[in-house]
Order: structure tokens, then sequence, then C-alpha cells
């Protein structure tokens, strides 16, 4: 096997410890005989043990893979792949919180095998189900006595400030890590905030008096030269620990957490609309599929309850917390809440625009699911219908999707304060922009006002 073979991640160029490469839809992590010494002492601490035994860290399987440059490469893992790749800009606030206390948990764990966490990157998180999950094998090495913790700079900066931000700003705030994917820094974290936010003695050592400290000289060179035992280390573990557990969301209406409550549907019109729903996604029977504007994931649970990894996405921060904390709750392993604004979705982001991939190229799906969501495109962001074809078409070969005729209140509703130039927003031309790509299978209306589901299949 040539080296030619093989596909390098661009996301894994910063690490100087090994790289991650893919083959035939597999993916690999190389170690370089540069972490050899921690590697051994991770494995022979049994810390790997641990953490994979308590579902903490991914699992892998060291492999011999031939054909590599075997002068730099000790071992090749191959790590269990994850479902869907998401990045901490699309997480809910109790998402982030969980893979802070992740994060946290395994640095516990790892002193206690006399390992520390280098580095504490939201990026190193994945979600399995509804529980996040550390994927960086790499990101370990020997505790050494006196020294403090490396990351704990990195830790406030990718999961302190943004849990403060969203809770005391705005739910959105999260997404400012897509601006600063080495985190937010804590200056702008302590000039964003309100002033209540540093009634807490906590909020104000992790953040305002670390932020005034990174004025004078940085902040790597202050933690490596101060000597803290590990006891101190473990004080500071189960401080940030309470601070993150403490943090919570005060409850609030938002603009469609009631929609399934206030919408235009009778109440026997939402349990035929169901029906056909799962009619629909029975005749395609995918593995994996797409919902987008999934509000708080009624449908996408239909499809995640019969064992298909679905991804519910929304463009209401609130939605996906609430629909997050459901799963949690029932512990549904087969759906995957994310934010998701599709008229601007997560881009390519990072070095040379390869660190992080868009939220559209990152996988593909056998069905997008798109309920009662193309009139607020074409309507709120003038989106026509033919562009809403093409984009649909890239994501999955099959398609269920319903369309909301203007009579129909939710419609009327977007057109008070607007002029209605949207002329081709009609059921005719509608189907005329959709037959130039997919051939409508079945189509049943499922409400007085018209509103009306299909299930299309590309030509």
């Amino acid at each position: 096997m040539n080296q030619i073979d093989i596909e390098k991640s661009p996301a894994s160029f910063r690490d100087p410890s090994g790289y991650i490469f893919f083959r035939n839809d597999q993916i690999f992590r190389t170690i370089r005989f540069s972490y050899k010494q921690n590697y051994d002492f991770f494995i022979s601490s049994e810390l790997y043990n641990r953490l994979t035994k308590d579902n903490l860290l991914i699992e892998h399987e060291e492999v011999d893979y031939p054909g590599l440059d075997s002068s730099d490469i000790y071992k090749v893992l191959k790590p269990t792949k994850i479902e869907f790749i998401t990045y901490p800009y699309e997480w809910s606030f109790s998402q982030l919180k969980d893979a802070a206390l992740l994060t946290l948990e395994i640095q516990q764990i790892a002193l206690e095998h006399n390992m520390t966490l280098k580095d504490a990157s939201s990026f190193n998180i994945q979600f399995q189900g509804n529980k996040p999950i550390f994927i960086d094998t790499l990101s370990f090495e020997s505790y050494k006595e006196g020294r403090p913790w490396v990351a704990y700079r990195q830790f406030c900066m990718h999961f302190l400030s943004t849990l403060l931000l969203m809770k005391y700003n705005d739910l959105g705030m999260n997404r400012l890590m897509s601006l600063y994917i080495d985190g937010i820094p804590l200056e702008m974290t302590k000039n964003l905030l309100p002033i209540k936010a540093f009634f807490k003695i906590s909020h104000l050592s992790h953040i305002y008096l670390h932020s005034m400290s990174e004025k004078h000289s940085s902040s790597d060179n202050i933690e490596r030269d101060i000597r803290i035992t590990k006891n101190s280390l473990y004080a500071l573990i189960q401080n940030l620990k309470k601070i993150i557990k403490n943090l919570t969301l005060s409850v609030k209406n938002t603009t469609w957490g009631n929609y399934y409550v206030e919408n235009s549907y009778t109440r026997e019109e939402l349990q035929n609309k169901k029906i056909i729903v799962e009619e629909y996604i029975n005749t395609i029977s995918p593995s994996r599929l797409l919902d987008l504007g999934a509000n708080t994931g009624l449908f996408s649970r239909i499809a995640s309850s019969r064992n298909i990894f679905t991804v519910s996405t929304d463009y209401d921060p609130y939605c996906v917390e609430l629909s997050y904390l459901e799963a949690k709750e029932k512990k549904e392993k087969n759906i995957l809440p994310l934010f998701l604004d599709l008229t601007n979705p997560s881009p390519d982001l990072g070095w040379n625009g390869m660190e992080r991939k868009s939220f559209l190229k990152r996988n593909k799906f056998d069905l997008v699911m798109v309920l009662a969501l193309i009139h607020h495109l074409v309507i709120s962001n003038n989106v026509p219908l033919d562009e809403l074809t093409k984009c649909f078409s890239q994501m999955a070969h099959n398609l269920i999707i319903e369309f909301i005729p203007k009579q129909d209140i939710q419609v009327k509703s977007l057109l008070v304060n607007r002029e209605d130039i949207y002329s081709n927003y009609n059921q005719e031309y509608f189907e005329k922009a959709f037959g130039k790509l997919y051939n409508i299978i079945r189509k049943e209306t499922v409400s007085n006002l018209g509103r009306t589901l299909y299930l299309m299949k590309k030509w």
C-alpha cells in the first residue's frame, strides 16, 4: 500500500505528536516517535482502559498499516468512527456544559494516573447519541510534580467563557467560536459580560483576573512558572466543576418552542401528519436522516426511534436545547440535536479554510426532511424555490418536504408587514421547481388549509 493511498486530515496538522488520515471511509491516527513515551505510559498506567470503560474516551485498536513512512511513525490507531462530526458553535448550552464537565472529569482521572491533559479544546469533544465523548488520544502527557495545569487558560477560553456569555448575554453567543477557533479571548469575555456576572467571586477569578494577567504576560508562561501541588490541581478542577454545574438557563418563552401547540394544525391533523411522515420514512428506509427546521424534534424522533441516525437541526438555539435535554432524559441514542441556520450554515474555517469543514460538506444523508420550513426561507429570507431545490438535492437522494400555502395562518403572519412580491410561491410552481430534479412519489394533504406533504426522489 503506497503513501499516496491515504488522505491526511487538514484538521490535525497542528499536532506534533501525530496526524489523522482517512482511507476507504475509515479513520486512522498515527503516533510519532516523539509521543512514544507519553503513549506507552497512557496505556501502561491503565488510564486508557479506565476512560474507555467509562465511555469517556473514544476506543481504538492498534493496527498494522503498510506503506507509511515508518521512520517517523511509532503506532497507527484505528479509533471508533463518530457518526457525524460537530463543532461547539453548533451545540446547545447543555451540550457545551456537558462537554466542559467531561473535560474536567477526564483531567481529574488523568491526575489519578499521574497524567494530565496538555490541551482542553472543545473541538476534542464529539457526541455519541446523548453523551459527549473525548476523541483526542494524544492529548495526554505525564504529570510533573509542581507543574500547573497548562490547559487551564484554554479551558476557560473554550468552555467557561462561552457558557457565561450564553447564560448572561445570549444563547447564540457560542457562535463566536466560529470566529475564534482557538477560544474566545478572556479580555473579550470580560468586556462583553454584564456586571452582574462578576458578583460571583468564581467568575471574577477565572475570567476577570485571568484576563488581567494576560495584559502583562503570557498566561502560558505564568502557569508554567508557578509551582502548584497536585492537591491544588484537584481543588481547581473541583471548583471549575462546581461553577459549571451551577450554570443554568432561566426558563423562557421562545418563538418556536410551543410551535406544536400554537400552530395551524388540529390535534387530528397533527396525528395524521405523524402517520404520513412515518409511512414516507418507512418507504425510504434510510440509515441516516437530516431534519431541517426540526423545532424540538417531534418528527425527528419518528426516525430516531426506529434506529435511524438522525441529525435534528433548528435555527432557534432554545429549541435545540430542549431537544437535547429530552434526548438525555429519555437516553435516546440515535438523535443528535444541533443548531443550524440554513441561510448561513457553518462554513469552512481555520487555516487555509481546511481545519473545520462546513456543515454541508461533512456528510451525506439518505433522506432529508423539511417540514413547515420553506415558507420561512422563501418569504422571510427571499430564497427562491429553485435555489431550495438545488440545496436539498445536494444533501440527500430522497426528500420529505411540506408545502405551506399562502392561505395558511403561518404564511399570512409572515406577510403582515411586507409586500407580497412572492408570485411564484404557490403549489403549482413549487411542484414545477422541484420536479426539475425530483420525481414526486407521493403527496398528501395534511390540513384543511392545504398544507401538503411530499415524498420525492432524485431523478
